[in-house]
């Protein structure tokens, strides 16, 4: 009789955990879709997107050029670049390891 019981129940809590599970999903859903003001703003100059500090040059006006421009080089320039760097490091005594 108890076993029918503690099924019964059981059942009614995985219902219970399910449904507020969907429930939870749906809100996060519905909250994640809505724009919400920054603080201290208007909701005009809210709608307006403004772009981030680092994109824009002294004047304040936004930069419409790569910020980042990276060129190929091969692993051996690449290396020799890394021990260059390395070697002139403040902690580099001249000890050199030879690894093989």
């Amino acid at each position: 009789m108890f076993h029918i019981l503690y099924l019964v129940a059981f059942t009614i809590l995985a219902f219970l955990a399910i449904a507020n599970l969907i429930r939870s999903l749906v809100i996060l859903s519905i909250d994640s879709q809505r724009r919400y003001p920054a603080r201290g703003m208007s909701p005009l100059r809210a709608s307006r997107s403004v772009p981030h500090p680092e994109l824009l040059d002294a004047t304040g006006k936004v930069i419409n050029e790569p910020l980042l421009v990276m060129r190929s080089i091969n692993v051996e320039d690449a290396r020799e670049q890394l021990d260059a760097i390395y070697k002139s490091s403040p902690g580099n005594h001249g000890e050199e390891k030879e690894e093989g």
